[in-house]
């Protein structure tokens, strides 16, 4: 399935080489096409991956992922154009944390609503699947990196978008605990997680944890 990334940092960029990884043809998507780090990340990820505009991958994917960051989720998903967004699976990485006032960052929405209901409002065709925001990127696509049971959490309104995205995480990136939190309004919890685990970051001084749930 030929995938389109939005993002070019961190989180986009290894998303995107597992995916090439995986065979899958990948396109990640800039602001504007000849972005630097998405042509560095092409040319070091052979003949799968290609690199373009936000539209460009959102053309490009029938499955895209987006790795940009929360305050550049609403308007990199209007650049990619609704139109070419169509009826896909978007998985929807970003969270919400707002670096306005310092460190630590404070949520921009939360509680009543998220940042992946409000994607799904402004563009009502998608099929947002909210996922593995609650970790480092390392840990997103290898989840053996990290000693015992832990989980990847999973929210969406489209049952088939969810058992296409919890497919791909169990048979190619390797998770063997999805926990499906139900419907788009999960995210909520999902988002919230982050200050929490931005705390947890500063208590270990590193990034290589993730949540289990004991029962």
């Amino acid at each position: 399935m030929k995938t389109g990334v939005l993002g070019t940092g961190i989180v986009g960029t290894t998303i995107a080489s597992k995916l090439v990884q995986l065979g899958i043809d990948v396109k990640m998507g800039a602001r504007e096409a000849g972005n630097s780090k998405a042509v560095a990340w092409s040319k070091s990820n052979g003949a799968r991956a290609s690199e373009g505009s936000f539209a460009d991958a959102a053309t490009f994917g029938e499955l895209l992922f987006n790795c940009t960051s929360g305050t550049g989720s609403l308007p990199a998903l209007e650049a990619a154009g609704a139109g070419n967004l169509g009826s896909k699976i978007l998985v929807d990485i970003s969270n919400p944390l707002d670096f306005s006032k310092g460190p630590p960052p404070s949520l921009s929405v939360c509680n009543t609503d998220s940042l992946a209901e409000q994607i799904q409002r402004a563009f009502p065709n998608l099929k947002v699947v909210k996922a593995l925001n609650t970790m480092t990127a390392a840990i997103m696509v290898n989840p053996s990196l990290i000693k015992g049971d832990h989980v990847v959490f999973i929210s969406g309104n489209d049952a088939g978008a969810k058992n296409k995205v919890k497919e791909l995480l169990t048979s190619g990136f390797g998770w063997q605990q999805v926990l499906d939190l139900g419907d788009l309004t999960a995210a909520r919890g999902q988002e919230m997680l982050l200050p929490f685990w931005l705390r947890v970051y500063g208590a270990l001084q590193s990034p290589m944890f993730n949540f289990n749930i004991a029962r």
